[in-house]
């Protein structure tokens, strides 16, 4: 047991330093894939399947997983790696019964060699009947991730702040006018009497916005999880 919680400190540790190498320096932006994308590798009869996409959540991962299971139910594995958040500190890699260290955390290597975050990538294997070997297997599941994550464009995006906005509905045309402004993400709105806005507001101009939005009559402004 303690062997295991040693393994996994060294692997956030390992991880955590190699993210802040390539991540970079500017806090308020963070790279990204534009779209899902696909690739296979093969191997002495093995077939391995990346399939990388954009996630915002480890919800959102969840559902990804769950869906690429469902396309593939006869696969002998689904190894994944994701790396989230604005600072990329949310991340995981699983070697789903493979041997450990052979596929979560080559697939997760492929992530931050390319200094990306809210990015996952699940590879599925269908056994061909020959054992591949620990440096086989890693570097099957390392071309795959590395494959499928070059077919998609990478992109810069700001880092959000999240916010909940309240208000009457005689106040909307002014605070969208503040949402518009500063280039601010709607996540879920709620269009009544008394409307219910759920925003994203870049970090790098939190608190113009905030500003802006404050001195509109009646809006109340609330901080999200």
């Amino acid at each position: 047991m303690a062997f295991l919680f040693m393994k996994m400190i060294k692997l956030f540790y390992f991880s955590a330093l190699t993210f802040a190498m390539m991540f970079p320096a500017d806090p308020n932006y963070f790279q990204t894939i534009e779209q899902k994308a696909t690739a296979s590798f093969d191997d002495r009869g093995s077939k391995f399947i990346a399939v990388a996409a954009a996630v915002n959540s480890i919800e959102a991962f969840k559902q990804f997983l769950a869906e690429t299971k469902k396309e593939h139910p006869k696969a002998s594995h689904h190894c994944f790696a994701y790396r989230i958040g604005g600072d990329g500190m949310i991340f995981r890699a699983s070697d789903a019964g493979e041997p450990s260290g052979s596929a979560g955390r080559p697939i997760l290597g492929q992530i931050d060699s390319r200094g990306l975050t809210n990015t996952a990538v699940i590879v599925v294997r269908y056994f061909g009947g020959t054992l591949l070997g620990v440096p086989g297997l890693i570097n099957a599941y390392k071309s795959a991730a590395g494959m499928a994550l070059q077919l998609t464009p990478i992109i810069r995006k700001q880092v959000e702040i999240p916010y909940e906005l309240q208000f009457d509905y005689t106040v909307t045309n002014e605070v969208l006018k503040g949402i518009r402004k500063f280039n601010c993400t709607i996540l879920h709105q709620e269009l009544q009497l008394f409307s219910l806005y759920k925003i994203g507001i870049p970090r790098i101009h939190e608190q113009e916005t905030l500003r802006m939005l404050g001195e509109i009559k009646g809006v109340v402004i609330q901080k999200s999880a």
